[in-house]
């Protein structure tokens, strides 16, 4: 399957994905554990891709979401932003009203 395919099956599968460099358990940099601290905050219930374990996607992403950095946060297939973005949403309450959204969902 083409790597844009998988991608694509991903966020359609899930309704938050967390494309990021390591596991939510042992993140592999500070902005994925940064990332992964404020969606655990607000209690989101979150798929997370490891790119270090998939050149493919680590090199595909990137174009497929117009996003040059990892992570990525995705919110229902829409890229929500990197981990600069996604903590503004979490201090402004923002990220948890948009978990809170999935969940009802």
């Amino acid at each position: 399957m083409e790597t844009t395919e998988r991608i694509k099956n991903t966020l359609a599968a899930h309704p938050v994905v967390l494309y990021m460099k390591g596991t939510p358990q042992f993140p592999m940099c500070g902005f994925s554990s940064r990332t992964v601290k404020a969606l655990k905050a607000v209690g989101a219930d979150f798929h997370a891709v490891n790119v270090l374990e998939d050149p493919e996607v680590r090199a595909t992403l990137p174009r497929y979401s117009n996003w040059p950095t990892f992570p990525q946060l995705f919110v229902h297939g829409e890229l929500i932003g990197g981990c600069d973005i996604t903590l503004e949403l979490y201090e402004s309450g923002e990220l948890e009203r948009i978990v809170k959204d999935v969940q009802k969902a």
